[in-house]
């Protein structure tokens, strides 16, 4: 199997490439659509053949590359079936793996964060999205987020995996890449050290985040499968400008 974690700075989110190597085929998981030519790249460089982008829920602080990698290269969506994208080709469900040549993906239906998040197991992984970050969790405030939900969503389908389980979350703001999931039920200050419901229901209805600036226009986008407005403020041209140079694993 041939896999990387690649970065986009914007919105400080990880895609991973997971490749076949007998069949050369790839999926990339959480695509954003400002660095798709980078990831292009590096399936080139790799000599792979991207046959899926699969994402793990509608995004809000980014746009997916999903219907943009679609038009350009021909590769099908994956994407929740709680979600009923009407543009999806491929929709995941639990209990049915999602199978890339020979890479076997094991998706584990995870809400909170939004109600149709998936998270996916592959071996000794699992892509967590926004469900399970490194010392933290996606917040549950917006797009049908509920805090006892992710809190039922960790305990019973992330902390049940051996603890030896590599976690590699959607999202990170402090350079880091991976974590475990012994090391998450260990010290995760939201979720983990034996935190019970009260107290993480406590810890997220006091976070004061504020509102998302990109979501009015990411959500609706994302669930076309990644359109980005036509008129987007200057301040947000960012988020569907393309990246040529960006961190990668």
């Amino acid at each position: 199997m041939i896999f990387k974690q690649l970065f986009e700075p914007v919105s400080s989110t990880y895609t991973y490439l997971v490749g076949c190597e007998q069949t050369g085929q790839a999926v990339l998981i959480d695509p954003v659509v400002s660095v798709m030519e980078r990831d292009l790249a590096v399936l080139s460089e790799l000599g792979l053949k991207l046959a899926y982008t699969l994402d793990t829920h509608i995004h809000a602080d980014h746009i997916t590359a999903a219907l943009e990698l679609k038009s350009k290269v021909g590769s099908k969506i994956a994407a929740p079936a709680f979600d009923r994208l009407p543009c999806t080709d491929h929709a995941i469900e639990e209990g049915q793996p999602f199978v890339v040549g020979s890479v076997q993906i094991e998706p584990l239906h995870t809400p909170g964060h939004t109600d149709g998040h998936f998270s996916y197991r592959l071996g000794e992984r699992v892509f967590t999205g926004d469900a399970l970050l490194i010392d933290g969790c996606g917040r549950t405030d917006f797009q049908n987020g509920d805090a006892p939900t992710l809190y039922k969503s960790v305990k019973e389908k992330l902390f049940c995996l051996p603890e030896d389980t590599l976690v590699y979350p959607g999202h990170d703001y402090q350079n880091r890449r991976v974590s475990s999931i012994g090391q998450e039920k260990n010290r995760n200050p939201r979720l983990g050290d034996q935190k019970t419901l009260e107290e993480f229901i406590e810890i997220m209805g006091n976070l004061n985040l504020p509102y998302p600036k990109f979501i009015d226009y990411a959500v609706p986008g994302n669930r076309l499968c990644g359109v980005c407005p036509s008129h987007l403020p200057e301040e947000l041209e960012k988020y569907c400008q393309q990246i040529t140079e960006s961190k990668q694993g």
